[in-house]
């Protein structure tokens, strides 16, 4: 009992920020429609809770739990050892045997199995969870308010950015956002995916508010907040994203002329940067990296045998390895969820999901804007983005339910190109001639 009242105080208090904080005073959306999107998120986080804990009753593997548990071991030096819980959460002073063996070693996922030169971003979460525990006194669905309200906060900031973009698009920019299921789901529990929508948030917030705010110390604390949560978790999310705001940066200084050729070049220069980079230290070889995510994934299929694995190749460790590989990396990304609707509930939901994900296309193409109103740099940077993070995705995860989880950072991009390219008045005419 004193857990659920713990918990739904802190649910209680997040309502009246998101009633009260200007931040979450929107238009189109109102406090009181938050506020139900933000209970939608704490109870599709409930519901991964449910799955891990009685469904997928592994905890030693359940990604709820990895940091959750591991955060515990972390938090349980600030009462003996203080400053010992200090300098893990910093990181000074704690590469030596001390810290190995007293808590390090104790974690499960401190350490990887296979050390890569990247940095581990599992460290990020477990920081995170040892830093909540001081709010949560151990109650794990303490950690998913909190997790869902930051995932909250990042999203309502992505609304504001596309709703500035694209006017008129308002709920199609909510639905995108906030209620695709995998969306729901993934981004709702205190793991990787609730942070990393705060950082993107804030990070594009802030870039696309440049020079049209008057508080330009706010605008530069947001961009280095959300530049500083991307690198500590999913770094590869923003290197996907770069090379398309390079190209938008470069349309909008000198003209929409040539975007097309503006945006190859763009990513054109990232790929030979990556392709170069081992020449300076063996530890910036990117495609040596994904070949060794692929095999660390193919050894965990070995080991699990997952119900939603798609045969996959291992490729050759160089540039025509990744060429010959495309292909396949685009279907696991867009296509193979389509294959999993026998196998359970979550196989239903990621079905679906592709298949409504699907259909935009032709929607699209159907309530088409006429060509002149079309953002043309903004629809090239938001294809480019899902076409980077799908090959990546597709290169290094063979296994359909992870694809869906490691997706969904590229589907506020794809809702995005859909608003840019679909005209709201010819929606709206749709739908007031087949409603009754």
């Amino acid at each position: 009992m004193a857990d659920l009242l713990l918990t739904c105080g802190y649910v209680a208090l997040f309502l009246y920020l998101i009633i009260r904080w200007p931040f979450f005073r929107v238009e189109g959306l109102g406090p009181k429609a938050i506020g139900v999107l933000f209970l939608l998120k704490v109870a599709a986080g409930t519901g991964l809770w449910w799955i891990y804990t009685f469904h997928y009753a592994d905890r030693a593997n359940a990604d709820i739990y990895k940091f959750f548990d591991d955060g515990n071991v972390m938090f349980g030096a600030l009462r003996a050892h203080p400053v010992d819980y200090l300098q893990m959460l910093t990181g000074i002073g704690t590469r030596n045997p001390y810290f190995s063996e007293h808590y390090y070693e104790v974690m499960n996922n401190w350490y990887r199995r296979w050390e890569t030169g990247y940095y581990n971003d599992a460290h990020t979460m477990i920081r995170y969870n040892a830093v909540l525990r001081l709010f949560s006194f151990g109650v794990y669905h303490v950690h998913t308010v909190f997790s869902a309200f930051l995932s909250l906060t990042g999203l309502v900031a992505l609304y504001k950015v596309f709703t500035g973009l694209v006017p008129g698009m308002g709920r199609v920019a909510a639905i995108g956002l906030f209620l695709w299921p995998s969306m729901l789901f993934w981004s709702s529990a205190p793991i990787k995916e609730a942070l990393l929508f705060l950082g993107i948030g804030l990070f594009l917030l802030a870039l696309f508010r440049f020079g049209q705010h008057r508080n330009g110390a706010k605008v530069w604390i947001m961009l280095l907040a959300g530049l500083f949560i991307q690198l500590s978790l999913k770094s590869y999310v923003l290197a996907c994203m770069l090379p398309g705001l390079a190209a938008l940066w470069w349309c909008r200084r000198t003209g929409n002329r040539r975007a097309v050729l503006k945006f190859g070049t763009a990513h054109l220069a990232a790929a030979l940067l990556i392709l170069a980079a081992p020449l300076l230290s063996p530890r910036l070889d990117v495609v040596a990296m994904i070949h060794q995510k692929l095999r660390d994934m193919l050894g965990v299929v070995a080991a699990t045998d997952p119900g939603s694995f798609i045969p996959t190749t291992l490729f050759e460790p160089n540039a025509w390895g990744l060429a010959q590989a495309s292909p396949h990396a685009l279907f696991l990304t867009f296509l193979s969820p389509l294959a999993t609707w026998n196998i359970g509930a979550l196989g239903i939901m990621g079905a679906v999901e592709n298949l409504a994900l699907l259909a935009l296309i032709p929607l699209a193409a159907v309530w088409a804007r006429p060509w002149r109103e079309v953002d043309l740099p903004l629809l090239l940077h938001a294809l480019c983005f899902c076409l980077a993070l799908g090959l990546l995705i597709g290169w290094t995860t063979p296994v359909v339910g992870a694809v869906m989880r490691y997706r969904i950072p590229l589907l506020p991009f794809y809702t995005l190109a859909f608003a840019l390219v679909a005209d709201p008045r010819r929606i709206a005419r749709t739908l007031r001639t087949s409603l009754p």
